[in-house]
């Protein structure tokens, strides 16, 4: 599966990448590649937590225009 992150430097200069379909899937790291590297591993932590829970795996989202 493939799924959209979004990566910015926090005001520390830290990367934090997230998983905007996937609710509190957040990771971090020193480099760019390191967050991407653990923000994978999250989201494998995070989609089995929730299929264990009876969860839904993702958010439902849509496009709209502005």
């Amino acid at each position: 599966m493939n799924f959209t992150v979004t990566i910015a430097r926090d005001e520390t200069g830290t990367w934090v990448a997230e998983c905007p379909v996937i609710p509190g899937c957040v990771s971090q790291g020193r480099t760019k590649t390191e967050a991407i590297r653990n923000v994978r591993e999250a989201i494998a932590l995070c989609l089995a937590v929730r299929a264990e829970g009876g969860l839904p795996l993702t958010l439902e989202t849509t496009e709209v225009e502005a």
